[in-house]
Formats: structure tokens, sequence, C-alpha cells
């Protein structure tokens, strides 16, 4: 594996480990009746290759599933980040 594809992988796990634990924090900030973390930072992070981490979070800690456009653009995010990342690896190896 080439630095540039080590340092893609190491970015895209980091940003979905971020986007997840957001998703924990903010599920426990609502129950304590703290201050939330803004749902633009959500998808900005979601968005930045942490669509897995925000999807298993949003499942794993019941969170945001009632709202359409969480449960709509954070698996269409993963998808797209995932053949971004395939295409990627495919012409990192021609």
């Amino acid at each position: 594996m080439n630095t540039f594809a080590a340092a893609a992988a190491a970015f895209a796990a980091v940003m979905n480990a971020v986007s997840f634990l957001l998703m924990g924090c903010d599920k426990q900030f609502a129950k304590q009746g703290k201050r939330r973390i803004p749902e633009k930072t959500l998808f900005l992070v979601t968005a930045c290759f942490g669509g897995l981490g925000g999807v298993l979070g949003m499942y794993a800690f019941r969170h945001k599933t009632k709202h359409w456009y969480f449960r709509l653009f954070f698996p269409v995010l993963l998808i797209l980040q995932a053949a971004l990342l395939l295409a990627g690896a495919y012409l990192l190896r021609k």
C-alpha cells in the first residue's frame, strides 16, 4: 500500500470514529438536556468520509432516526464515499 492510500485509509478511519462518537455524545447531551451538537456539524463530519460512522452511530444510539434527512442522506453519503474510495483504490492499482 502506498503512502497516499495509507493516509486516505487513516483519515477515513478517524473521520468514521469521530462521526460515530459525535452521534453518541449528541444523544447523551439530548438525554441530559445539555447544549447539543449542531446538525450541520454532524453532517459535515459525516460528509468528510465519516459515512459509516454516522450511519452506525445513528442506529447504535437510536439517534436522529426520526429525521428523514438523516435517514436518507447519511446512507447516501456512505455509498458515495465507498464508491470514491473504491475508485481511488482501482486507480492507484493501475
